[in-house]
């Protein structure tokens, strides 16, 4: 009864807008929200009462978008859709009311892959608003190392494994599943492109608190032929931690969520001190018994 919804299409991407009933004096906050699911899993009615409970509690208008969904459509669509929704949103807020300088790109999961994602695409663009602040929700960020720390430590935590995590994103890409094992052990990764990214994914990087009982891996031979199947997972596209410094330093403030019980915790971790160390604005929430 607080709430008006509308299904609409943003440039031929389906969303579910929620509007506080309430008259507002001036124009209210936006929030464009992308659903977690591994661009697999999910929907705009799947997270329909968390955008309810969002909408109310911050009398913002909120957009939630229904990326299509793989297999059925090949990456990259569900960042391209998750990037034309924000940027129609962006472009007419106006029209729903919201202040176009104060949109919020939020996403849980893969939902938070494709905020990043989107927030880089964004950075350099100076035809349409800023995007005011990113949130991301124990998101997935890279695909360089599944032997961090929380990998370790969670890797037989219910519900995301680390097995789990590789196999779901073999599916996603359409990718033969027998790349699993090799991709686990690193075998994906020459030796060049290990020494290129060690400044921003490292277990060194990760503070001490979150290595209790970590072991370094044994180093993995590489395989070529693995590489050459998976260069998906080296894109700055599936992969936001990987970007180059100057996209990060023009992203915008930003909120990260991690859970100590979650083989995606590193992620975040990782990508809070690449943006901080690159002078963003960063603020964390640590979910001490939270799970993935």
């Amino acid at each position: 009864s607080q709430l008006l919804m509308k299904d609409l299409h943003f440039d031929g991407v389906p969303v579910r807008i929620y509007f506080p009933r309430e008259p507002s004096l001036g124009k209210r906050r936006g929030v464009i929200l992308f659903h977690g699911g591994c661009g697999i899993f999910g929907s705009i009615r799947g997270f329909e009462r968390i955008c309810r409970y969002i909408t109310r509690k911050s009398d913002s208008v909120v957009v939630s978008v229904g990326y299509h969904l793989a297999p059925e459509h090949r990456y990259p669509t569900q960042t391209l859709d998750c990037l034309a929704a924000t940027v129609h949103f962006l472009q007419n807020a106006d029209t729903y009311g919201v202040d176009p300088a104060r949109i919020v790109v939020c996403g849980d999961s893969a939902g938070g892959t494709y905020a990043a994602s989107v927030c880089q695409e964004l950075a350099h663009r100076t035809d349409i608003p800023k995007v005011r602040a990113q949130v991301l929700i124990y998101p997935f960020l890279q695909a360089l190392s599944f032997n961090l720390p929380s990998h370790q430590q969670n890797a037989y935590t219910a519900f995301l494994s680390r097995d789990r995590t590789v196999h779901i994103i073999l599916k996603y890409l359409n990718k033969d599943c027998s790349l699993k094992e090799p991709i686990l052990a690193g075998s994906h990764v020459p030796e060049s492109m290990n020494l290129k990214y060690k400044k921003w994914v490292s277990p060194d990087l990760i503070p001490e608190v979150f290595k209790l009982g970590y072991k370094p891996p044994l180093p993995a031979s590489f395989l070529p032929q693995v590489h050459e199947e998976v260069p998906e997972l080296f894109e700055a596209r599936f992969s936001p931690l990987l970007a180059e410094d100057a996209v990060v330093c023009l992203l915008p403030d930003t909120c990260i969520i991690t859970c100590e019980h979650d083989v995606l915790r590193d992620d975040g971790l990782l990508y809070k001190k690449r943006l901080e160390d690159s002078n963003v604005r960063v603020t964390w929430h640590h979910l001490q018994n939270g799970f993935h």
